[in-house]
């Protein structure tokens, strides 16, 4: 069929339809206002080119200043915050508002002209206050961004600018300024610096070597916390550098240190710089705009008045470290962090990534456009593109490799990313999409890259964020990989990090899939090995399906009811007499036991065929699961749980969905599922072997302490509220109670309400401020419970069941030195000292409001040991948790 033909018949119909998607469209664009196409022809500067565009918008705002000052402000605001590759256009843009007009008319006549670039800028102040005050960081950055240019464009002068970065300086002489706070003043003011520098190492005022030093000393304190979150586990060493990795205010001083050494005579192509084309400004006819001196104001801290029982401040505040930005190329290839163009590139990168998070395909394409808005040279030509004459002074990056590695840096951030992980997931994915031929090899280097890391001591975490992003990007893409590259390394032991990664990659992408298609995509000699992928399918495997099973046919009677949708209570009642039954018979076993994993295996059954059958049958059989396990009977919750994991132990994913559901009825708490990990995870058949947690442990455990916080957060919301709710009744109360409202005086005989007066006067607060009391609870013992189970795992004490000679072993430099040659014992030990590190350094924002009751009742075993795991241990609780010396 041929779509493209004219339409004929029904054409009054036809045509009065396509009328009256004309007339829509028309009134449409009829009635977008004028100031709304001047906003929008601001933001959208430079679409074609910018700097022929420069001129003509200058040209048009001049025109329309005098009834849309407002407009032309707000629209550069918005346009210097949301897209700051932009930024040195917008310098050139008020460049030319605020000086003589290039027509070549008298100076006289283009006095308006001269006054619209200060009446733009008075504006623009005003909006930049109102980032400070909030501490919006990134806008407060990006308006310093444009602030430096135009001090380089002689439109600021050079006197109040350094002034605004000496502001910035002095908030790392704070006393007790957080990391957080310090690094984003750091930037603004090192960031002025790299743009500004030249012109402000000139004046008279200059101060640059004082907030560079300012800068390096708060650097240097904080130079402990970053041997946390490295993206290579570095166990043997404090250092604070590493490979294939650069540290963000490290090369912010070594750009810095760079620039003092040359006295910023930085090459001037270091980035775009419009306004130098055009003529210099006579400080006569158009005096620099003097920037106003700011304080920047202190952080806010919340003070709700809830204190946990046991005294603690139970807020949460998110704190920052150290970043570590991950790099798999050369600075060849991709921008150089310690030079001033590769840090500012990198930082676009980075910002381009960040803004727009909402929209990933716009992100995308604007990327992949990135190089138009570089100095020529900054990335090597497309293919197929205009010729450029061979400059010796060129980087020539290459964009698609430098693009990846800013997504994976910020992919593997740690303790965790900025956005959720998904989201640069889909970002490369929509890379591809865009330019395969492009982006594919610098996806396969990247991946190539991480690969070999492995062997080299890539954090746990990285780790598991490069499995994830690894099977889903394959998912995307027909689950095509060169698999036989890793068939050498089939060899190694099985807990190897590289073996590891392999078959936790196979075991996410058969989630994504299913077995079949992931066993023909593999080589034979990885189809053939059972710790790449099973022979069987993911799947349940009941404990009592096989009918020369003793208890078979208990197994089927609770199952045949359970199938029948039976009321609960009959299948209680058939669990009872079962239990009689064998109480009877069978004197030699733990009957309890053996009825419990009956009944839990039973349910699990019928809810294996998928999520909604799961959730029906918990929600239809809750009297059966209460009567197993009692809140205070913590043998029955172990039970129910390791019924669960025997029963799911060929699809272990289902197992944390499971225990995610009984944490959510409240079958069992987050607390039985720490001290079931750490119980029931020994090497072996032997009860006394050393306990060891690896990916898999992590994420149960990471979903009970996600668990407990969570409740802990919904019950303070609730409390606050609460308390919202009964403060603006008693205002109610008091003004319709005779008082004046319109007199401003307070009562002097009102006095405010007390917390328990509050509380006893309003029952649902007083029920919410119980609940909040009895989960903050729960909520330290599940932080305390995984501290001792992994201070239990790595320094277990003398007497202690589970010894490992392993733990001081792995953390020693000649050990580590020689690590071709480890076990799967020494692979195992290593990874769960690298999820102690994640724990604490994921939650240390919990850890350091109970530091002192969790560190007492952890460390109790080993207090006054020298051993060199009980140093370790406690070393990194003390940098996580900010008591580090």
């Amino acid at each position: 069929m041929n779509y493209d033909r004219p339409y004929r018949g029904g054409g009054g119909r036809r045509r009065y339809r396509d009328r009256e998607d004309y007339d829509t469209h028309d009134r449409r664009r009829e009635y977008e206002s004028p100031e709304q196409i001047l906003k929008n022809s601001i933001i959208k500067l430079g679409e074609v080119d910018p700097v022929q565009e420069v001129p003509r918008l200058a040209k048009q705002l001049q025109e329309d200043a005098t009834s849309m000052l407002p407009t032309i402000s707000e629209g550069i605001r918005i346009a210097v915050t949301e897209q700051p590759y932009k930024i040195p256009y917008y310098a050139a843009l008020l460049r030319l508002l605020h000086g003589p007009s290039s027509s070549g008319t008298d100076t006289s006549t283009t006095q308006p002209s001269s006054s619209l670039g200060k009446q733009v800028l008075d504006d623009f102040w005003k909006g930049f206050q109102g980032y400070l005050d909030k501490l919006s960081w990134r806008d407060v950055r990006f308006c310093i961004h444009f602030f430096a240019h135009l001090t380089v464009a002689q439109v600021i002068s050079t006197e109040s600018m350094a002034a605004l970065l000496q502001s910035f300086a002095a908030v790392l002489d704070e006393f007790g300024v957080s990391y957080g706070r310090g690094k984003h003043a750091a930037l603004c003011a090192s960031e002025g610096l790299m743009i500004a520098g030249a012109v402000i190492q000139k004046s008279l005022s200059s101060n640059t070597a004082e907030i560079i030093a300012t800068i390096h000393s708060f650097n240097e304190s904080m130079a402990s916390s970053k041997n946390l979150v490295q993206p290579l586990t570095s166990l043997t060493s404090s250092s604070a550098t590493v490979d294939y990795a650069d540290e963000l205010l490290d090369s912010v001083i070594a750009v810095l240190k760079a620039l003092e050494a040359s006295e910023f005579a930085d090459p001037p192509a270091s980035f775009p710089q419009p306004y130098l084309e055009y003529e210099d400004l006579d400080p006569a006819s158009s005096p620099p705009f003097e920037l106003p001196s700011i304080l920047v104001p202190p952080e806010v801290i919340e003070l709700d008045g809830l204190p946990s029982d046991g005294g603690e401040d139970a807020q949460v505040k998110r704190d920052e470290w150290p970043e570590f930005w991950f790099r798999l190329f050369d600075n060849a290839v991709t921008p150089d962090p310690n030079t001033v163009s590769g840090f500012l590139i990198r930082s676009n990168l980075r910002d381009m990534i960040d803004i727009f998070e909402v929209n990933r395909k716009e992100c995308a394409r604007l990327l992949l456009e990135y190089p138009k808005w570089c100095v020529l040279g900054t990335f090597k030509p497309r293919a197929g593109g205009p010729a450029i004459e061979d400059d010796p002074s060129a980087n020539n990056w290459q964009l698609e490799s430098a693009i990846i590695e800013a997504t994976l840096g910020y992919l593997f951030l740690l303790p965790e990313p900025g956005q959720k992980p998904v989201y640069f997931i889909a970002l490369i994915t929509e890379l591809c999409k865009l330019s395969p031929s492009t982006v594919g090899p610098a996806v396969g280097k990247s991946i190539r890259r991480l690969y070999s890391c492995l062997a080299e001591g890539l954090d746990v975490e990285v780790a598991r964020r490069f499995v994830e992003w690894f099977s889903v990007h394959m998912s995307n893409f027909g689950f095509q990989w060169v698999w036989k590259e890793w068939i050498p390394d089939l060899v190694l032991p099985e807990n190897h990090p590289k073996r590891t990664f392999v078959r936790r990659a196979v075991e996410s992408e058969i989630r994504l899939s299913y077995h079949e298609r992931i066993l023909k995509a593999l080589p034979e000699a990885m189809q053939e090995d059972p710790n790449v992928i099973s022979s069987q399918q993911p799947g349940p495997d009941p404990e009592y399906e096989e009918p020369l099973h003793p208890y078979h046919d208990a197994y089927h009677s609770i199952l045949s009811l359970l199938r029948g949708r039976s009321r609960a209570e009959e299948v209680i009642a058939q669990i009872d007499t079962l239990k009689t039954t064998l109480d009877t018979s069978h004197t030699d076993i733990h009957v309890d036991s053996i009825i419990r994993s009956l009944a839990i295996q039973s349910l699990l059954s019928i809810g294996s065929r998928s999520f909604s059958h799961f959730l029906n049958a918990i929600e239809r059989y809750l009297p059966l699961l209460r009567g197993l396990a009692t809140p205070t009977d913590l043998d029955a919750k172990r039970d129910i749980l390791a019924a669960t994991a025997a029963f799911w132990k060929r699809n272990k994913h289902m197992i944390g969905i499971v225990f995610d559901k009984l944490m959510q009825y409240q079958i069992v708490d987050p607390t039985d599922i720490v001290a079931w990990i750490f119980n029931n995870t020994a090497s072996g058949d032997d009860i006394a072997s050393p306990v060891y947690i690896q990916a898999f442990e992590w994420e149960l455990l990471k979903g009970a302490l996600d668990k407990a916080n969570g409740r802990v957060t919904i019950a303070r919301k609730k409390v606050a509220a609460l308390r919202k709710e009964q403060d603006d009744s008693i205002a109610r109360a008091k003004a319709s109670g005779g008082a004046d409202v319109g007199n401003m005086e307070v009562d002097g005989e009102i006095k405010p309400l007390k917390q328990d007066e509050s509380a006893n006067e309003n029952p649902q607060l007083t029920t919410a401020l119980k609940a909040f009391t009895s989960l903050t609870r729960e909520q330290r013992s599940v932080l305390a419970k995984t501290l001792e189970g992994f201070v239990s795992c790595l320094s277990p004490a003398p007497g202690d069941a589970h010894q490992n000679a392993h733990s001081k072993t792995v953390i020693e430099e000649h050990t580590w030195e020689r690590r071709a040659s480890w076990t799967n014992d020494e692979w195992r030990t290593w990874e769960t000292w690298g999820w102690y590190r994640h724990f604490c350094r994921l939650y240390s924002p919990y850890l350091r409001n109970y530091s002192t009751t969790l560190s007492t009742v952890a460390f109790v075993k080993i207090e006054g040991f020298t051993t060199p795991t009980a140093q370790s241990v406690k070393k990194i609780w003390d940098i996580a948790t900010g008591q580090e010396a």
